[in-house]
């Protein structure tokens, strides 16, 4: 059996374990995917991903600078912080605690600014319209929709789960993808405008979508235009050079997993902001020519679970191309 070993060039080699693991006796990790957006002049939608942890998680604390302003349980990931003041900025942290009580480190700090205040204004948004969606894999989907009216400004749409809501996005997003669904489940999602004045629209009409059966995500959540060429580097070993499209989600992915002739190889995780538009990574394949090798790579979305694998390409060293 040969042995191809993996050499990171401008990413960090992890152990593939999901941000946040804990251990028996060890506090929870820090929160990842942790946002903040203006719901209203004085209100900040703050959202984050699920921590694993044993014992679980028991609750959530979120912070306002170090004022604590909010305790949720382990199983919601978003919280309304009211009682704002307009047109100012506000820097928001989210800590996990477990079941016995250990307090985890506090998540990376996120910043939102809510608008100006608006008394004059009376009215509402107009209903969202076209409101479409999709399966992005077994546990996302993806929603889009057309943009609201108002007479002030939209500041925010609200996605709602039956009649409740689950999801907030600034108002100058008309698309979003809703994570930590169930597999072969049937939703029904709504979406709401809402301006600086915390007026809210109508719903938009509801969109059904039922969530494929079996783990692994869909089409939806791979990495696309995924490319694997072969070359040979000055020190005369072959190199395997990899390309990808990250999948669009809502966040940004961080992690990557490849798989290596049909077996996990390595965990990638970028060490600083993932590049923009197409990334690159190349590893040693040995010094053998004529070695033919199958590969392919997932991405690790924003709600820590895994997405669909991209299309598999087979490279041979020292082949032409």
């Amino acid at each position: 059996m040969r042995r191809v070993t993996l050499c990171a060039w401008v990413l960090a080699v992890s152990c593939g374990c999901a941000a946040g693991d804990g251990d028996d006796g060890r506090a929870p990790g820090a929160p990842t995917g942790v946002t903040a957006r203006a719901g209203s002049a004085t209100s900040v939608h703050v959202m984050w991903n699920a921590v694993a942890a044993d014992p679980p998680v028991g609750a959530y604390e979120v912070y306002r600078g170090t004022t604590k302003v909010g305790d949720v349980p382990g199983s919601a990931h978003m919280l309304d912080v009211v009682r704002l003041a307009p047109a100012t900025s506000y820097v928001f942290t989210v800590r996990a605690r477990d079941g016995d009580g250990r307090l985890g480190p506090p998540s990376r700090q996120v910043r939102a600014r809510t608008p100006a205040a608006t008394p004059a204004d009376t009215s509402a948004p107009t209903r969202p319209g076209e409101v479409t969606g999709r399966a992005a894999g077994s546990r996302a989907v993806q929603l889009s929709w057309s943009a609201s009216t108002d007479d002030r400004e939209v500041v925010s749409y609200d996605v709602y789960q039956g009649g409740m809501r689950i999801h907030s996005v600034a108002g100058t997003q008309t698309a979003t993808v809703v994570t930590g669904l169930r597999p072969g489940t049937r939703y029904s999602f709504t979406v709401r405008a809402r301006d600086a004045a915390d007026h809210l629209s109508p719903a938009g009409a509801a969109v059904r979508v039922t969530t494929p059966s079996g783990a692994g995500g869909g089409g939806g959540t791979a990495p696309a235009g995924f490319r694997a060429t072969t070359r040979r580097a000055a020190d005369g070993a072959y190199y395997i050079d990899l390309s990808w499209v990250a999948p669009r989600v809502d966040g940004v992915v961080t992690e990557y997993g490849i798989q290596l002739d049909g077996a996990a190889a390595t965990s990638l995780v970028w060490g600083g902001p993932p590049p923009r538009g197409r990334a690159a990574y190349s590893f040693y394949a040995g010094r053998e020519k004529g070695v033919t090798h199958r590969v392919r790579l997932r991405a690790r979305l924003p709600d820590g679970t895994w997405g669909a694998y991209s299309a598999e390409r087979t490279v041979t060293t020292g082949a032409p191309g």
